[in-house]
C-alpha cells in the first residue's frame, strides 16, 4: 500500500509556486520538498492547517492511498 502527495497538482491548479507556499505556511523549501515527494515520515496537524488553508483544500486533496 502506498500514500500518493497530490501537493504538486494543488500547486498547480493554485498556481502557486512551492517556494511561495513555504513561506506562507512558515516552513523552509527543504521541508516542503520532502513532503511533496513523499519521503516525510509525518507530517504535525498543524502544519497540515496551514497548507489546507494556504491552498485552500481538503487534506484528503493532498493525499491518496493506492494499494500495491
Amino acid at each position: 500500500m502506498a500514500i500518493i502527495v497530490n501537493l504538486d497538482v494543488m500547486l498547480a491548479k493554485r498556481k502557486m509556486t512551492s517556494q511561495e507556499l513555504a513561506n506562507r505556511v512558515g516552513m523552509t523549501q527543504a521541508n516542503l520538498s520532502i513532503l511533496k515527494t513523499g519521503k516525510a515520515k509525518a507530517v504535525r496537524m498543524s502544519t497540515m492547517e496551514a497548507i489546507c488553508r494556504e491552498l485552500n483544500c481538503q487534506p484528503g486533496d493532498l493525499f491518496e492511498f493506492v494499494e500495491d
